[in-house]
């Protein structure tokens, strides 16, 4: 899955824009800081432990690939279906 990285956003949250995942986070893009919320956050989003999102490309990037363990394609639609924005 691709995301887009907003860090240090005053409204941190999940949105479509674009045909693309936005994930905003407070963290700043410092030490990882902004990574690991974006982790979190996607994990709370599909409402499954942190630990099953990895990021595979783009740690430096605000062009991120997540890979996510133990969802299905089918359900990633169906919660991308559902964000504000799609």
């Amino acid at each position: 899955m691709t995301v887009r990285a907003k860090p240090g956003a005053r409204a941190p949250g999940i949105t479509c824009a674009d045909d693309a995942v936005v994930v905003a986070v407070r963290e700043r893009a410092v030490d990882g800081q902004a990574n690991d919320a974006i982790v979190r956050a996607v994990a709370v989003w599909l409402d499954i432990a942190p630990s099953r999102v990895t990021i595979e490309h783009g740690a430096a990037s605000r062009i991120k690939r997540l890979a996510i363990a133990d969802v299905t394609a089918a359900q990633l639609e169906q919660a991308m279906r559902s964000l504000p924005g799609s």
